[in-house]
């Protein structure tokens, strides 16, 4: 019998496991022909979230679990479940329910009646999301693409169900800076994409703020593209050419007309514009080179401070996982 691993990471959803967990074993009566071991990644959750995973875990052996030191952010805690699985075929899927399980049936016949080795979800509609997100969300596709080798499909979920070899790509890439919807496209592989409405959240608030998902963006675009890098270069050398234009223009003027009266004005204004876009242009620099930085303190992607998961009759190792 096939094992199917379900990573669901967590953040503070007391409100959205026992939901979560009702639905999830629906799922798992529908498709008896499997065994399943749901793998809970508790981000540093500061409420109740990891008594309710331990409770679970109490009543069902299937359930195992990890609990992070503090909160390392989700793409850690996606890691750390890709790295603790064992199933076969392994899932990804949010606690709040707005990755619907009932479509895992569907994502095993893809990749065992149609050999795909991945079966990722997309969203068509963006309803119940604030008009300036989804616009800045759409805006974020559009770039990326134009501007990566590496395909992120616009409305994508994390949400899929992978073959144990795909999985393994991914564990190989211990990167401390991860962005996964890249990570999932630049591994390669047959993928399925299924569409579905937006499903809004079942309970609880969404952890993820303009701010944060501003910054998520930045990541992925660092990660996957050294455009902005050429962009700066190719703006150092229009100002260059602009600067040695100017001083030939000045030049002419005064052989040609005297040494006018000098516009303070226009100095300032040019100085501004120069010193702005040499900031501009060190920033973009900046936040290469910082994650350089970061990758070779060689830190741990994750801290596991607590878990119940034992392999090789031995206690998963939890203390940390290093690059």
């Amino acid at each position: 019998m096939s094992l199917v691993s379900i990573i669901v990471p967590c953040y503070n959803e007391e409100e959205s496991l026992p939901l979560f967990y009702r639905a999830i074993s629906n799922v798992q009566k529908s498709i008896s022909e499997y065994s399943f071991e749901i793998l809970f990644v508790d981000d540093g959750s500061k409420d109740n979230t990891l008594s309710i995973i331990k409770n679970l875990a109490q009543k069902n052996s299937d359930i195992k679990y990890i609990s992070f030191s503090r909160n390392f952010g989700k793409e850690a805690a996606i890691y750390a479940g890709l790295k603790a699985s064992s199933g076969d075929y392994v899932a990804i899927m949010d606690a709040d329910l707005q990755d619907p399980p009932q479509l895992l049936p569907q994502m095993l016949r893809y990749i065992t009646e149609e050999h795909y080795d991945s079966v990722a979800t997309r969203r068509v509609t963006r309803k119940g999301e604030p008009p300036i997100r989804s616009f800045f969300a759409r805006c974020f596709y559009k770039l990326i693409n134009k501007i990566s080798k590496t395909e992120i499909v616009d409305g994508a979920r994390d949400y899929r169900l992978m073959t144990r070899q795909f999985v393994n790509s991914l564990i190989s890439m211990k990167e401390y800076n991860r962005f996964s919807k890249g990570l999932f496209g630049w591994v390669g592989y047959k993928t399925k994409w299924l569409e579905f409405e937006n499903v809004e959240r079942a309970a609880g608030q969404t952890k993820w703020s303009f701010g944060k998902l501003f910054l998520y963006s930045l990541e992925g675009i660092v990660a996957f593209s050294t455009v902005p890098l050429a962009i700066a270069a190719v703006l150092g050398v229009l100002c260059c050419i602009v600067a040695f234009a100017f001083i030939f223009f000045i030049i002419l003027r005064t052989l040609m007309y005297g040494d006018p009266v000098a516009g303070w004005p226009s100095l300032v204004c040019i100085v501004l514009l120069v010193g702005g876009l040499q900031l501009l242009c060190l920033g973009i620099l900046g936040e290469y080179i910082s994650k350089l930085y970061l990758e070779s303190k060689n830190r741990p992607i994750y801290i596991c401070a607590e878990t119940n998961i034992v392999q090789s009759s031995e206690k998963y190792e939890c203390t940390f996982e290093e690059q």
